[in-house]
C-alpha cells in the first residue's frame, strides 16, 4: 500500500519497518533529510526490516511511503534545531583550527545513555559538516552496536559524505581494532588499551592528512554510563582528549561531568534533549541487529557479494586471545587449540607480524569457521571475498555466527 504524507517546516516523519518486510520511501516535492543525508526527488530507497528511522523536513516536503509499518507517524515538537545549533558551534571551532588557532579541529565525543540517540546525532553532524566540504573523523567505540564494522570492535573512519540510511557508511580503509566481545565487562583493562591505541591512530591519521585537522573527530560512545561504565567513558574522554562533550537525554551524566572537568576551561559540555522519537531496543532487536551486522559483513548489505569457502592447514594458522583464563592478566596474550569448539567462531584477521603486535595492529577482516577436519588437519572458513588469508595470525573473543 502507498500512502503520501505532507511535511510541515521543522516537521519529522518517524517510521518503524516491521521485522518480516521492506520498505520503499521517496521523496516527491520539496527538500527532507534522513540524519543529515538529503533525500533525492523521485528515487525509491528501499529500506530493510526492523529499520527505524526519521525523515525530517526544514522547508517542507511530501514523501511517499510504499509498504506496511510498525509505526508512521509526523512530529513537529523535534530537537533538530538545537542539534544544528551545536553544529554551528563546532562549524565555528572548524573555522578558528582552520586560521591556525589550534592543531585540530573540535574532537566531539557524544555519550549517553543506551537508546538516546548518539548514534543518530552522530550521523546528522557528520553529514552537515561534510556538506560543508570538510572530512572529520568518525570513531565508534561502541563494541555492541557498531556502526562501521562486525560488533566487538572498535573503529575509525574519514567521512566526506553525508550517511547513506541504508547501506551506512562507506567502507574505505577503515582503522579497526578487534576486542572480541559486546560489551567491555569481561575486560575493561584490554577495551581500554584498545581505545588507546585507536586513538593514537587517528591522530597520527589526522596528522597525515593536514588538509583534514580542521574538521577535527566525531566519537561516538556505548551507551553504559554508571560504574565501571562511567569510568571507561572518562577513559574515552581522556585517550581521544576530547574538547566537546555532548550529553544526550541525561541530566544526571551532564552534571556528573560538568563536576568531573569543573575549571578546564578549553572542555564545552553540552547538555542535549534527546528526541521523543528514540525507540527503545529491547534484547531480541538488539541481536537481530548484531546478526544483521554479522550478515552484512559477508554478504554485503543487499547480498551483492558473494562469500567464500576455503580451508587452511592447522600448522599454517596460529590463533591467539586475550585474558581467557581465570586469574590470568587480561592483557596476557595466550594461543588457542585448535578444536571443535571453534565451529562458528568469529576470528579477526590481523596485520601483525609477529604475536607480541596483535594489541596495536590494524585488522585486515573477519572470517567464521565453519569445520574443524582433524582427518586432514584442516580449517574450513568462510570469507567475505576469495583469495588467500593476508595473514596467518588471527584473534579470537567469545563471538559467534552462522548463516544456517
Amino acid at each position: 500500500m502507498t500512502t503520501r504524507w505532507a511535511l510541515e517546516q521543522q516537521t519529522e516523519l518517524r517510521i518503524e519497518v516491521p521485522w518480516d518486510s521492506e520498505l520503499r520511501l521517496q521523496l516527491v516535492s520539496g527538500a527532507a533529510e534522513i540524519f543529515g543525508y538529503d533525500l533525492p526527488p523521485a528515487r525509491w530507497l528501499v529500506f530493510p526490516p526492523a529499520h527505524k528511522f526519521a525523515v525530517f523536513s526544514w522547508t517542507g516536503a511530501t514523501i511517499e511511503v510504499d509498504g506496511s509499518t510498525d509505526s508512521i507517524y509526523t512530529e513537529n515538537e523535534t530537537p533538530m534545531q538545537s542539534y544544528l545549533d551545536v553544529h554551528h558551534l563546532l562549524e565555528n571551532k572548524r573555522d578558528q583550527a582552520a586560521k591556525g588557532a589550534s592543531s585540530f579541529g573540535p574532537r566531539v565525543i557524544v555519550v549517553g545513555p543506551t537508546d538516546s540517540g548518539k548514534s543518530s546525532l552522530s550521523k546528522m553532524l557528520l553529514g552537515w559538516t561534510s556538506k560543508q566540504g570538510r572530512k572529520p573523523l568518525f570513531v565508534d567505540l561502541d563494541l555492541g552496536q557498531n556502526a562501521l564494522t562486525i560488533p566487538g570492535t572498535i573503529s575509525a573512519i574519514f567521512v566526506d559524505e553525508p550517511v547513506d540510511p541504508v547501506n551506512g557508511f562507506p567502507l574505505e580503509a577503515p582503522l579497526v581494532y578487534f576486542y572480541g566481545h559486546t560489551s567491555p565487562k569481561g575486560n575493561p583493562d584490554l577495551y581500554k588499551s584498545l581505545m588507546t591505541e585507536l586513538a593514537h591512530s587517528s591522530v597520527s591519521q589526522l596528522k597525515r592528512h593536514p588538509e583534514k585537522q580542521s574538521a577535527g573527530m566525531i566519537i561516538n560512545t556505548m551507551g553504559w554510563v554508571n560504574d565501571l561504565g562511567y569510568k571507561l567513558l572518562l577513559d574515552a574522554i581522556d585517550s581521544f582528549n576530547a574538547d566537546v562533550i555532548l550529553v544526550l537525554g541525561q541530566k544526571e551524566l551532564h552534571k556528573n561531568l560538568l563536576s568531573e572537568f569543573e575549571g578546564r576551561l578549553s572542555m564545552d559540555i553540552i547538555y542535549i534533549c534527546k528526541s521523543e522519537g528514540v525507540v527503545t531496543r529491547d534484547q531480541k532487536l538488539r541481536q537481530w541487529t548484531r546478526n544483521s551486522k554479522m550478515k552484512e559483513y559477508f554478504y554485503g548489505v543487499s547480498s551483492t557479494l558473494l562469500p567464500q569457502q576455503n580451508s587452511i592447514r592447522f600448522s599454517d594458522i596460529h590463533i591467539f586471545q586475550f585474558g581467557s583464563c581465570v586469574g590470568v592478566d587480561p592483557m596476557h596474550l595466550s594461543p588457542v587449540k585448535i578444536s571443535q569448539d571453534l565451529v562458528y567462531s568469529v576470528l579477526a584477521v590481523s596485520y601483525a607480524k609477529e604475536p607480541r603486535q596483535l594489541l596495536s595492529s590494524i585488522l585486515a577482516g573477519f572470517i567464521y569457521i565453519i569445520e574443524v577436519d582433524f582427518t586432514s588437519k584442516r580449517l574450513w572458513y568462510v570469507a567475505p571475498c576469495p583469495g588467500r588469508l593476508p595473514n596467518n595470525l588471527l584473534l579470537k573473543g567469545s563471538l559467534l555466527w552462522s548463516d544456517q
